[in-house]
C-alpha cells in the first residue's frame, strides 16, 4: 500500500488537474514526464521525492507546493465524528468470544427479535447519512449478532441470524467505505464475504466484492478495485440473462459501474465508456430504480455515474450538461448528495464559484453528516476559498467554518 502522504499529494494533483481541463496526457506533456508517470503518481503508487519536481507540478497547477501536501482536507482522529469512533470499536477484536469459549449463556428469542427490529433500519440509515444515529444500532447488533448466530438452537433460527450478521457487515462495509475508512470497512465486507460463503449464499459474496471493490477505490487502488470487479462480471456474466433475477443484474451493473469508475480515474477514457454503457444496457433491462443488496441500481444510478466519470475524466462541461437531465430524487439522500458533490466539483472546476457552492449547500442541507467529511466536499470548499481572494462571500465562509476547512 502507498504511503498515506503519497496518496493524498497524488490525490491532490489529480483535483487540480481535472480543474484545469487538463486529461493525463496533457499534463504530462507541461511537466515533462511520461502519461504512466502522472497515472502512477495520481494514485499514490509513486511518490514524488524531488522538491524541485514538486515545485514544476505546483506551478503548471498555479497552486503553492503547501496546498497538494497540505492534508488539512482530510479529517484528523480528533475532527472525525464520534460514530467512526463508535462502529470501529465494534468491529474490534472477536465480537462474540464469550460465545465461542462457552462463558455467555444462549440467546433468548426476545433478543433476537429486539435484534431482528434493530436490523430493520440500518439500510434505510445507510442511505440516509444518518450515521450519528447508526452507530449505536450498529454497535449493539454486530456482537449481538454474532453470539446469537452461536448459540441459537435451530437450524432455522441459525440460518435467519446469520444472513442478518452478513447483511449487517454489507451494510457497515457500505457506509465505511463511502466515508473513506477504509481499515474498517474492509474488514466489515470481508466478514461478509466470509459468512455469505458459510451460508451457501453465492449472490451475498458477489455483494462484499461489490464493497471491497469500493473499498479499493477510495483507497485509490485502481488496479486492485479492477481486479476486483472483474472477477465479478466474469463470475455473473453468464447468470445475466435476458430473464435473470433483479439482484443478479444490480450487482452485473454495480460491478460495470465500478469499472467504469476505475478506468475513468487511470484516464482510460474508452474503457470507461464502454462500462458504463453496458451499465446502460443492464439499467435498462431492469427498467426501474431498484436496492438489491444494497446498490441502488438503475437508471437514475447510471445517469449519476455519467456525470461522476466526466468529472473524472475532467470533462466539466460535459458533466453540467448531463447532470441537467437527471433527476436523483427517487435515490436516497446518500445518492442525491454524492451527486451534487460531483457537481459541485464540475462547476468549481470551471470557476463557477455560485453554482458550485449551490450544489455544496443542497448536499449539505440533504445529507449534512455524509457532506461535512467527504473528501470532495471538503476540497471543493478550499478550492472555492482560493478562487475568491481575500473576500469571499459570507455564506461561503460559513459553509467551509462547518466543513472544518477555514484557514
Amino acid at each position: 500500500m502507498p504511503k498515506p502522504d503519497a496518496q493524498m499529494v497524488g490525490e491532490r494533483i489529480a483535483y487540480h488537474r481535472k480543474r484545469m481541463g487538463l486529461s493525463q496526457v496533457e499534463f504530462a506533456g507541461l511537466v515533462n514526464r511520461s502519461e504512466s508517470w502522472v497515472s502512477q503518481v495520481e494514485r499514490g503508487v509513486r511518490p514524488v521525492d524531488r522538491m524541485s519536481v514538486l515545485q514544476h507540478v505546483a506551478d503548471v497547477l498555479s497552486v503553492s507546493v503547501a496546498e497538494l501536501q497540505d492534508d488539512a482536507e482530510t479529517p484528523s482522529t480528533e475532527e472525525r465524528p464520534e460514530a467512526f469512533d463508535t462502529i470501529r470499536l465494534a468491529l474490534t477484536g472477536h465480537p462474540a468470544i464469550g460465545s465461542v469459549l462457552g462463558t455467555v449463556k444462549p440467546t433468548p428469542s426476545r433478543q433476537i427479535e429486539t435484534l431482528r427490529r434493530q436490523h430493520a433500519q440500518v439500510w434505510e440509515l445507510v442511505h440516509a447519512s444518518q450515521y450519528t444515529e447508526l452507530a449505536p444500532i450498529l454497535a449493539e447488533l454486530i456482537p449481538g449478532l454474532e453470539s446469537a448466530v452461536r448459540t441459537v438452537g435451530s437450524e432455522q433460527d441459525q440460518a435467519s441470524v446469520r444472513d442478518l450478521l452478513g447483511d449487517t457487515y454489507q451494510a457497515t462495509a457500505a457506509m465505511l467505505a463511502k466515508l473513506g475508512e477504509t481499515d474498517a470497512a474492509w474488514i466489515a465486507a470481508d466478514r461478509a464475504a466470509f459468512i455469505a460463503e458459510a451460508a451457501g449464499a453465492p449472490l451475498d459474496v458477489a455483494a462484499s466484492m461489490f464493497r471491497m471493490a469500493h473499498v479499493f477505490l477510495a483507497l485509490g487502488q485502481i488496479d486492485q478495485a479492477h481486479q476486483v470487479a472483474t472477477a465479478m462480471t466474469e463470475a455473473l456474466q453468464p447468470k445475466a440473462t435476458p430473464n435473470a433475477e433483479p439482484g443478479v443484474l444490480s450487482l452485473y451493473g454495480g460491478a460495470q459501474l465500478v469499472l467504469a469508475v476505475a478506468a475513468a480515474r487511470d484516464n482510460q477514457r474508452t474503457r470507461a465508456h464502454q462500462h458504463l454503457k453496458v451499465a446502460e444496457a443492464i439499467a435498462a433491462q431492469i427498467g426501474e430504480d431498484r436496492d438489491d443488496y444494497g446498490t441502488e441500481f438503475g437508471p437514475t444510478n447510471v445517469a449519476i455515474h455519467a456525470v461522476s466519470i466526466a468529472v473524472e475524466l475532467g470533462d466539466a462541461g460535459q458533466a453540467i450538461d448531463l447532470a441537467q437531465r437527471v433527476s436523483a430524487t427517487s435515490l436516497s439522500p446518500e445518492r442525491q448528495a454524492w451527486f451534487l458533490l460531483d457537481l459541485a466539483q464540475a462547476h468549481a472546476m470551471r470557476r463557477q464559484i455560485g453554482e458550485s457552492l449551490h450544489a455544496l449547500q443542497e448536499a449539505e442541507r440533504i445529507a449534512p453528516e455524509e457532506t461535512r467529511v467527504h473528501y470532495l466536499g471538503r476540497a471543493v470548499t478550499r478550492d472555492l476559498l482560493q478562487l475568491s481572494g481575500l473576500r469571499p462571500r459570507p455564506e461561503l465562509r460559513d459553509l467551509a467554518e462547518r466543513f472544518g476547512v477555514l484557514p
